[in-house]
């Protein structure tokens, strides 16, 4: 059974600078099977907008940034690890 505490939070980012990074969510390892497929390569997601930002190869914008793309789909995050309780 599963509670709000135990489940990740709609809108994530990896991206320190983003309003939706959350460093404590992070250290929990937040998997993410989008489309039925885990993704190891997802650096934002939103659940209720149905859409990920998966990196672009190994492309870099202007300020070093790895390049991103979005795709949309359905969205499925999740803890790999439980927390101890």
């Amino acid at each position: 059974m599963t509670n709000a505490a135990d489940a990740p939070p709609d809108r994530l980012s990896t991206d320190p600078r983003s309003p939706w990074y959350n460093a404590e969510v992070l250290q929990r390892d937040v998997g993410i099977r989008f489309k039925g497929i885990e993704r190891n390569n997802v650096e934002e997601y939103c659940v209720s907008e149905g859409w990920v930002r998966m990196t672009a190869g190994v492309a870099k914008d202007r300020y070093g940034n790895p390049m991103t793309m979005k795709f949309t789909g359905p969205v499925e995050p999740y803890f790999r690890t439980l927390k101890a309780e």
